[in-house]
Order: structure tokens, then sequence, then C-alpha cells
């Protein structure tokens, strides 16, 4: 897993970058520009721009590697593993993610995927047909700890770093939102025990809208009470303290949502999911920077003349972790054509909180 002392040791050895790009993470630093696996065919060809691309900017000094067990029918996890263990550099100075939720497929898509769900995971028990969700997602515990073992398999490591469970608010499309709370708190009593186990250190949720959207929507959930129901899970696991850590949310310029919507509960009222995440102690890792590569193709000018960097893609990036409480922004890097221009926007500055602050005024 990611240690103290090679995390520091590797923001030693990369000191071009400008002075906020290592942040912390528990007691470990990583880069504030991380590697996202989600686009892209699963196809060999993929797997090896990927390995490329991967091993590349690990070589450069972005040390966060995100990804998760359905991405390309658990082929990027694959290659995450791969590439993490070809790279020069060291195992513990890097940050791996993983997410269960969705029920993946094996390197490629089935003729017949409903059989193949049934066959692989329902019919073995794996998975009880009441906890799956539209035929594709379930966050039992006995199923996250099977997507767990998958992914520690895929990945060749023996513990993980950080395990995200995948957009909870899937189970939304048919259960309450007590419902769901309630499934969290299962999940998450596993989870604990995991880490209790040494399989994996810190686990938190990602999501793609029950963090950013108004409180009226379908898809909302309260992140106060996601940490509510991670701080009972660790009582009823018996650990001395939650090891809940991050949330993972889109955040860009066109969907700045996070920064916006204050649907969360806070101590003086009302905040942002990132403005609470920030309060609470929590790491934000925040994807679609890019926005799956259209602002790399430019942004509104207001915006791209408060940010620097030398292409419209550097200054988007910037722009995503500039957001207060943002650890790491991620950036889908599957082509290696562009790993040296990402990974350089972490030599400009970002923004600083009043300078972000006046973007929305």
């Amino acid at each position: 897993m990611a240690t103290q002392s090679a995390t520091w040791a590797y923001r030693d050895d990369h000191e071009e970058f400008a002075r906020t790009y290592f942040r912390r993470f528990a007691d470990c630093v990583v880069s504030s520009i991380g590697v996202g696996t989600y686009l892209g065919d699963p196809t060999d060809e993929q797997d090896d721009r990927y390995h490329e691309a991967i091993v590349e900017a690990l070589e450069s000094g972005s040390n966060v590697v995100d990804t998760a067990i359905n991405y390309r029918h658990q082929r990027s996890e694959r290659v995450v593993g791969d590439a993490v263990a070809d790279a020069d550099v060291d195992r513990e100075a890097v940050l791996v993610a993983t997410k269960g939720g969705f029920v993946p497929f094996d390197g490629e898509r089935p003729d017949d995927p409903g059989q193949y769900v049934l066959e692989e995971y329902v019919e073995p028990g794996t998975i009880d047909r009441e906890d799956l969700t539209q035929g594709q997602h379930c966050i039992a515990p006995d199923y996250l700890d099977d997507q767990l073992d998958r992914s520690l398999e895929n990945l060749g490591l023996e513990t993980l770093d950080l395990y995200y469970v995948h957009n909870p608010e899937t189970q939304l499309a048919e259960r309450s939102r007590e419902d769901v709370y309630d499934q969290l708190e299962d999940a998450f009593v596993r989870l604990e025990e995991r880490v209790a186990a040494g399989d994996l250190r810190h686990y938190g949720v990602a999501t793609w809208e029950a963090f950013r959207v108004p409180e009226d929507h379908d898809s909302y959930l309260s992140l106060p009470e996601v940490v509510s129901r991670a701080r009972a899970a660790s009582d009823r696991a018996d650990t001395e303290a939650t090891s809940f850590r991050a949330v993972q949310l889109p955040f860009n310029v066109q969907m700045a949502d996070a920064f916006t919507v204050e649907a969360h509960e806070g101590p003086e009222g009302p905040q942002s999911a990132l403005w609470f995440a920030h309060e609470a102690g929590l790491d934000v890792f925040t994807s679609a920077s890019l926005l799956q590569g259209r602002l790399a193709d430019g942004l509104p000018d207001e915006v791209a003349a408060r940010l620097d960097g030398e292409t419209s893609a550097q200054r988007a990036i910037n722009f995503a972790r500039s957001a207060p409480g943002v650890t790491s922004s991620l950036v889908g890097m599957g082509s290696p054509e562009h790993v040296a221009e990402n990974v350089a926007a972490g030599t400009y500055e970002p923004l600083g909180a009043s300078a972000f602050d006046a973007v929305f005024e």
C-alpha cells in the first residue's frame, strides 16, 4: 500500500512542480492530478495505450491512479496493476483506488448479459436477486466482498489504498432513500472489517449525481448522513475510528454543482458538497476534470483568463484542482500523447480561494 515515507520520497523526486501540487492524504502525499481509466474500448490495443500512458504518468510525477472493476469490463483494473508493477517507481509511492457496485463483465460484453449475471453472480449466491437493482448494480456486503477480492487479484495487490462504493444513488431507482442509507451502513461495516483484515486502508463513496444535486432531486443523498452512517458502521465493527476517508464526484467548469449547490446541512446551515467535505476533513477526488475531453477544446474566455497554463486542457485541470478541499483531480489518460501535457498542468499554481470564488461572481 502507499506509505508515508515512499510518497514523501516521491514528492522529493519531483521538485519541478508547483508548491501546492502534492497534497496530504492521510499520512501520505499525493499528486493533485491523477490518472483516470474510464474511457476506451475493451481491446488489447487500448490496453497497450493505457499501459504506456499510466507508466509515463507515474514516472512523470502523478502518483494517483483511479479505476473501477467495471471499467472496460475489468480490463482497466488489470492494466493498472500491470502498469504499477512495470513503472520505475516504488509501489508504496502510488495511491491506487478502485470501486465496486456495478456488476462487471469479464474482458468483453457477453452475447447475453442477463444470462451472464445470472450464472456468474445470482446462481452461485454472490448476489441475492432482491439486492440487484436495474439488473446491474449491487452494494450488498457479500457482493462487495466478492468484488474487492476480484479487484485485488486484477490489480495484483495485497492491500488497496482506497475503495469506493460506486454510485450508490443507482439504488434509489428501486429503493427509498432511508433504505439506501441502511444499505450503505451495512456495506461500510463490511469495509471496516476488510480494513481491519489488512485488505484495504481507506474507503469512501464515488458518485455521479448524489452529492451535487438539490435535496428534492431523485438521485440526492445527504453527505452528512453518509458520514454519520460511516461512524455508525465503525461502532458496529468495533473499530477505533472510521476508515471512511474520501468522496469522488464530477467537477469542472461546466459541472460546478458540487461547489454551487448548497444541499448538505453543515453546522451553520446548508453547504455545498465541496465545502462540507472540506470542513469535515474528507478528501475529495474529482472526476470528469476535462468533461471527457470536451474542455480541452476551450474554456469560457472569462474563466480561461484567470487560470494559468499553456493549453486549454491545462487551464481546465487547474480549475478543477483549485476548488476547496480537492485533493486530486482525475484526468482520463488512455492516450500517451496527452500525458505530458496533463501532468505538466501541475507546474502551474492553482487559483487561491478568493480568486476561485471570484470565478462565480
